[in-house]
């Protein structure tokens, strides 16, 4: 396995195009959906992060800014043949670094009911009741800044 390197990125950059790809890839045709069908205009106001080797854009995650010092992180994607590497684990504690020294207090999710594991293992906590989004059980979940 090749070095890592993490950055945010805008639509703007070149890095774009990839991460549209993926997240295509591993979060909308599997469940039969796609981004082209999408608004993604907000994505201007967002914090786009990725994961990166040397062959390119392997993972990313969306930080939306909401009121009361909160993101929402979403839209999360590793390479399947990436995925099991801890590269995911990497890339959010990328995140919680990136929205705490940029002000934020709160970041909650909506996680896929198979992910929740994950997110438990990252510290975050269950808040409410399951729930369908995009057509697949989730719920939230959120890390309080310490």
């Amino acid at each position: 396995m090749g070095s890592l390197s993490f950055k945010s990125i805008t639509p703007q950059d070149r890095e774009y195009a990839p991460v549209f790809e993926l997240r295509e890839e591993i979060l909308r045709k599997p469940i039969g959906l796609s981004l082209h069908d999408e608004d993604l205009s907000n994505e201007v106001n967002d914090h786009i992060l990725i994961a990166e080797d040397e062959t390119g854009v392997i993972a990313c995650l969306i930080l939306t800014p909401l009121p009361e010092q909160t993101v929402q992180l979403r839209q999360m994607a590793v390479a399947a043949n990436q995925q099991g590497k801890n590269i995911g684990t990497q890339l959010v504690r990328y995140a919680e670094q990136f929205a705490w020294n940029n002000g934020y207090k709160r970041i909650m999710l909506h996680a896929r009911i198979v992910a929740k594991g994950f997110y438990e293992k990252l510290n975050y906590t269950q808040v409410g009741d399951e729930f369908t989004e995009v057509g697949i059980p989730h719920i939230e979940m959120e890390k309080l800044k310490d």
